[in-house]
């Protein structure tokens, strides 16, 4: 895969991540929810931290909210720098096709994450009791400090779960729990594919 392509698949990821999160917070309130399927819902929530709505005071208790989350926005940037470097170097040093498509999406899906983070507090005013509108006279927070929209809720089965299971038998149990987003898909799968497919990826370089 050349940069061409590879750039072309990195538009097309963010386009539909960014799209995806722009109809959600211009046409529902925080909170709201459209069923799809029984399993599938559209379930508009703001990230404000790391995976799993973590936040990084959580673990530097020291530390204030907004110190916290500038911190993570800045160390996404050069993070997703880190990774823009190793895509490229990839692509000119012709390693696996393999590696290279795993690269392109967790590239797309750290960028499209970033966009959020960086510029969705002055892009938007506040969702909270309302829809938000684009480009308000004034943003719900500043530069570097907004949120990560999440949308998609998959609530595949949810009931109590059997009394022998140690630990956790009997307690109400929701599979799968997490709301996100299509960048966090596209990390997802870049990540499944070094995992799984580990030896194509990092072996002797494919014929592209």
């Amino acid at each position: 895969m050349n940069l061409k392509k590879a750039s072309l698949l990195i538009i097309i990821i963010l386009l539909i991540d960014q799209i995806s999160k722009i109809y959600v917070k211009t046409h529902f309130v925080l909170g709201e929810d459209v069923t799809v399927f029984n399993w599938f819902k559209i379930y508009f929530i703001e990230n404000n931290g790391m995976a799993w709505g973590t936040k990084l005071s959580d673990f530097l208790p020291f530390i204030t909210d907004r110190t916290a989350k500038l911190s993570l926005t800045i160390f996404r940037i050069f993070a997703i720098i880190g990774i823009g470097y190793w895509l490229v170097n990839a692509i000119k040093k012709q390693q696996s096709k393999t590696l290279i498509i795993a690269l392109v999406f967790i590239f797309a899906g750290a960028l499209g994450n970033i966009l959020d983070s960086v510029f969705y507090g002055v892009l938007f005013d506040d969702s909270v009791g309302q829809v938000a509108t684009f480009l308000p006279p004034e943003g719900y927070d500043s530069l570097l400090h907004g949120k990560v929209v999440d949308m998609l809720y998959m609530p595949i089965w949810k009931g109590y779960l059997p009394e022998w299971i140690p630990g956790i038998g009997g307690d109400y149990f929701t599979f799968f729990e997490p709301v996100f987003n299509v960048a966090d898909v596209a990390i997802s799968i870049g990540f499944g594919i070094l995992i799984f497919f580990n030896r194509k990826a990092f072996g002797k370089k494919e014929q592209l």
